[in-house]
């Protein structure tokens, strides 16, 4: 995984994410839904939070203005995404001069998930349409259980093998996405797991040609090297055309949202 190529590539494009990131942003706005009714439907105990993998801060946004918490901390592997979030921060600014009383202390760590150390005692690690980016997500899990108190919530949303299945029969490049049963069994290890589940997607687009664009647009290209020369593209357009046309002359991309939520066992 070329985190480097990565960060590049979601940094070009948090200009233009939440505009076409529509499947993401639905599936932050059910992961809260699934948090708030798979933790009692209580809010107000998840005084300390941390997003991992914030991105543009759609998420964020959610997290702060549901759950209200003392403190949250976002970090993305992109030091860029600061200024995405900074409306967030300023709020935070104004909340802790006591001119409002909606929000606690939000803080923007840049750096590797994988490789930074978060707060003990936190009451609620959670992402949304990051953990497929990871190199190790086991040893994220154990590691997100010491930073998590005894009971704590590992809340993610992650993809499945059938995600952008149509990029990868094409090209030979993707991700390897793990199936639910894995995930769940590699978080079951330290967390009980309160949910888990999965859905599929499917985006209709005019032709290839936007379907590429919408993935360029979204930041999602990490692992695609490769030039686009005009010989390239007509065959690729031609191959996606022949196998996944619709009725209707559109074409589809597939997205396979997997989410986990899981409490931290107690020692």
């Amino acid at each position: 995984m070329d985190k480097r190529l990565i960060a590049e590539r979601f940094a070009k494009a948090r200009g233009t994410y939440d505009r076409e990131a529509r499947v993401q942003q639905q599936v932050a706005e059910k992961m809260m839904r699934l948090v708030l009714q798979h933790t009692g439907g209580d809010a107000f105990h998840f005084r300390n939070v941390v997003e991992f993998g914030c991105g543009t801060g759609s998420y964020s946004s959610i997290l702060l203005h549901t759950l209200k918490p003392e403190t949250l901390l976002l970090n993305d592997l992109c030091p860029e995404m600061e200024e995405c979030v900074e409306n967030l921060l300023v709020e935070s600014l104004i909340s802790e001069r006591g001119q409002t009383a909606c929000h606690g202390l939000v803080r923007f760590v840049a750096g590797d998930a994988e490789e930074l150390e978060f707060p003990s005692g936190t009451d609620l690690m959670t992402s949304c349409s990051t953990l497929q980016w990871f190199n190790d997500p086991a040893a994220f899990f154990a590691r997100s259980h010491r930073f998590l108190k005894p009971g704590g919530i590992l809340a993610f949303t992650t993809f499945g093998p059938s995600n952008m299945h149509e990029i990868r029969s094409l090209t030979g490049h993707g991700l390897d996405y793990l199936p639910l049963d894995e995930v769940r069994r590699l978080v079951a290890l330290h967390f009980d797991v309160r949910y888990a589940a999965e859905e599929v997607v499917s985006l209709p687009f005019a032709d290839p040609t936007a379907v590429l664009r919408h993935l360029k647009l979204t930041g999602v290209t990490g692992t695609e090297k490769r030039t686009w020369t005009r010989r390239r593209l007509q065959a690729f357009s031609e191959d996606y055309t022949r196998r996944f046309a619709q009725a209707d002359g559109n074409v589809t991309l597939t997205y396979h949202p997997i989410y986990i939520i899981a409490q931290n066992k107690t020692l």
